[in-house]
């Protein structure tokens, strides 16, 4: 019986190999090398830290019921705009923190306030 292949495992063997081949390559062409693999390993940590999913759990929790991300994006910022929910609303900045920081962790490890925010 063959055994499939994780997404993850693709993504990151055609990184591999982009990482290999990329010192070869010149002007123009290393360029979109090095954006693909960067794109890459964004789809990489994507797969593997599913940011939405702790997106949805902070958002969920704070807001007390749970639905689709972008269900719960839609309602906070519908609260936010009406004035129920303020920066003094206990919870809502952990929760929103929790959120940016899950995204964070995928779209950019290396930005230097996630650094200090996750170091603790």
């Amino acid at each position: 019986m063959s055994e499939q292949i994780s997404a993850q495992a693709l993504v990151e063997a055609v990184a591999g190999f982009i990482g290999e081949i990329e010192g070869q390559l010149s002007g123009r062409q290393a360029f979109h090398a090095k954006v693909a693999a960067n794109a890459l390993a964004i789809v990489a940590r994507e797969l593997a830290q599913q940011p939405a999913v702790a997106e949805r759990a902070a958002l969920g929790d704070f807001l007390g019921h749970a639905a689709g991300v972008d269900g719960l994006r839609a309602e906070l910022c519908g609260r936010l705009r009406t004035g129920q929910l303020t920066p003094e609303t206990p919870g809502l900045l952990e929760a929103l923190t929790a959120a940016t920081l899950a995204r964070l962790a995928v779209d950019n490890p290396r930005y230097p306030t996630f650094q200090r925010l996750t170091a603790a």
